[in-house]
């Protein structure tokens, strides 16, 4: 496999991570307008945000055994456009029970997506030698930009859901599932199996990963209270406008664009574990920054540091699990992706819930504390920069396409 075959392949899998960013950003800064066409009362509204989560944790769990057998770029080939067409979906209905089937599918459907693009991510970071993990995470945070931007221009000119998201989904359906031709993975195989001698690699140890799959919890904790909660706070707490409540989705994910720009070079500098320490303390700054906000754009202003100190944490994340199971990469992210979702379903109903009962603003100090108590598992990141799949520069690839 030429290297110039292993560049097409990053890039179409930077793509796929790109549609997926507008997609995600399109359904969460919608939101007050997903609730106002459905009649979703404020009291059941944590009921359908938690549902995606829940049935994407359930199709991760199914993509380790699928992942088995086709390999993860057969996935995501079809996984990419039943997102899309689940986004579609969501603008059609008018019905409750229409609300709730089109954000069931969506939930399956980003399972299989979240979890076999990082797998491609992992293995192909293997191949490299070094740190590309945030690169791919970048596009993801740039395909969010373009998707907030876009749900802008929905809620300024007061753009039906189905308006607004019917052309996005007629360009990024054939580009994802052209680009879906020249998916690539990492070739780890000998390599691999001889790392999995050491007894890591011939199975995932979830003693080994807990430390992981916390953090991952607290971090998509953090991350779902700004995707679920940061337009809704806004207008309601901090009395801005449906305009400018759908601008701090899109500040978090300019800052989470430019950490993840920058945080491959610091990962190989300074190392994952001071990479990560630092992330943690810029998003509790975030969080506490929200917390106490006299107006919007102070608000704002919080929700843009956040961006800039979770950035980091979730790539790095998937990409140590890939280096403590050498051999069983696969498994071991499908895993651990589905703590993302537990941090989406415990994050979004405990900031939802403690604001009903106590006050938005108190309900932001619980991830603040989170994101912080990840300063403690840092060390599961490795203390010294770290070179990737036994310090092999040039990358060598199977085809899996």
């Amino acid at each position: 496999m030429t290297d110039a075959r292993l560049r097409r392949g990053r890039g179409s899998l930077a793509v796929s991570f790109f549609v997926q960013g507008v997609t995600f950003a399109l359904l969460v800064t919608r939101i007050p307008a997903i609730q106002d066409r459905y009649g979703i009362s404020d009291a059941l509204l944590p009921a359908f945000l938690a549902a995606v989560p829940i049935l994407a944790g359930v199709a991760s769990v199914m993509t380790e055994k699928v992942v088995a057998r086709v390999g993860p770029a057969v996935v995501l080939r079809w996984a990419q456009p039943f997102v899309l067409l689940a986004l579609l979906a969501v603008g059609v209905g008018d019905r409750l029970w229409h609300a709730a089937l089109a954000l069931g599918l969506f939930g399956l459907a980003v399972g299989a997506l979240d979890a076999s693009m990082n797998m491609l991510g992992v293995s192909l970071q293997r191949a490299y030698g070094r740190s590309i993990m945030l690169g791919f995470h970048a596009s993801y945070s740039l395909g969010g930009i373009a998707g907030a931007s876009l749900a802008w221009v929905g809620a300024h000119w007061h753009l039906s859901l189905f308006v607004s998201y019917l052309p996005v989904v007629a360009v990024l359906l054939p580009l994802a599932f052209v680009g879906s031709r020249w998916y690539v993975a990492g070739g780890d195989g000998a390599e691999a199996v001889a790392e999995a001698g050491d007894g890591r690699g011939s199975g995932v140890a979830f003693a080994l990963l807990l430390p992981l799959c916390l953090v991952m919890t607290f971090a998509y904790i953090g991350d779902s209270t700004v995707s679920n909660w940061s337009a809704k706070y806004l207008q309601d707490v901090l009395g801005s406008s449906e305009e400018l409540a759908t601008v701090p989705y899109n500040a978090y994910m300019v800052t989470t664009l430019l950490g993840r720009a920058v945080g491959d070079f610091g990962v190989r500098r300074f190392g994952a574990a001071t990479v990560v320490r630092a992330g943690a303390v810029l998003g509790a700054l975030g969080f506490a920054v929200v917390a106490v906000s006299p107006g919007a754009w102070v608000g704002i202003v919080g929700f843009t540091v956040l961006g800039l100190g979770l950035s980091v944490i979730v790539p790095q994340t998937f990409a140590a699990a890939g280096r403590l199971f050498p051999g069983a990469s696969d498994a071991a992210v499908a895993r651990l992706n589905v703590f993302n979702y537990v941090g989406f379903l415990i994050g979004s109903p405990l900031v939802g819930a403690l604001g009903d009962a106590w006050s938005y603003r108190g309900a932001m100090l619980v991830p603040m504390v989170l994101v912080l108590v990840t300063v403690v598992y840092a060390t599961s990141f490795g203390s010294r920069p770290a070179r990737y799949g036994g310090g092999h520069e040039r990358p060598r690839t199977v085809d899996v396409g």
